[in-house]
């Protein structure tokens, strides 16, 4: 698979950094990113497009490219006091980052895919009864409320809405007064949370 060309559509940030900013190096925005919306939005500029370019190369889907590229660049803003020059450029540590969390991912997907397929394996062939059906449906929907328990409340908050109350993204924005970009963040990270914690149930029932 081939990396993504220059005309490859990436989400872009929507704050434009003022002309002052765009004299400065990679160095010196990142010692801003934390505390300058406008540094950060000029870094995320700049590298956004080559480290979406490497995710989908390795993910080999868009969407999941797209999210990996909004985990990493939210890591940066966060770690920013970490990067250290004499270890090699921002974009190197950029484009290491997207591909430490391409490979985690990955080996996550093949793990749950090796669980998915030995629960198959060894489930019963026969059609399972009413009783038992009923039985493993509480059990997920206790499972699924253990998970959101564990999530930050404004994260829970917004998977509870959108997915047992069937309130849209705009709609959530607007009884949160939040932004929708906001609400769409919030619900992909508390998503992969919710993800890892039935990986961990899997992994579980597996020993």
């Amino acid at each position: 698979m081939s990396i993504i060309d220059d005309k490859t559509p990436v989400p872009s940030c929507p704050i434009r950094p003022p002309r002052h900013l765009l004299i400065l190096e990679d160095e010196d925005l990142i010692s801003l990113a934390e505390s300058d919306p406008q540094a950060f939005a000029l870094l995320y500029d700049r590298h956004s497009r080559v480290a979406y370019a490497l995710a989908y190369r390795m993910m080999g889907d868009r969407m999941a490219a797209e999210d990996l590229v909004q985990e990493v660049f939210l890591q940066v803003w966060r770690a920013a006091g970490s990067y250290r020059a004499a270890r090699g450029s921002l974009r190197t540590w950029i484009l290491t980052i997207v591909r430490n969390r391409s490979i985690d991912q990955l080996r996550a997907k093949a793990s749950r895919r090796r669980t998915q397929e030995k629960i198959e394996a060894s489930a019963p062939r026969s059609q399972p009864s009413e009783d038992f059906t009923e039985a493993w449906r509480n059990s997920m929907r206790d499972w699924v409320h253990q998970a959101l328990k564990a999530l930050p409340p404004e994260q829970s908050k917004i998977l509870e809405l959108a997915y047992f109350s069937g309130y849209t993204h705009v709609e959530i924005a607007r009884l949160l007064n939040i932004p929708p970009g906001t609400v769409k963040g919030r619900m992909r990270l508390g998503l992969k949370k919710v993800r890892e914690h039935f990986a961990r149930r899997d992994a579980a029932m597996l020993n």
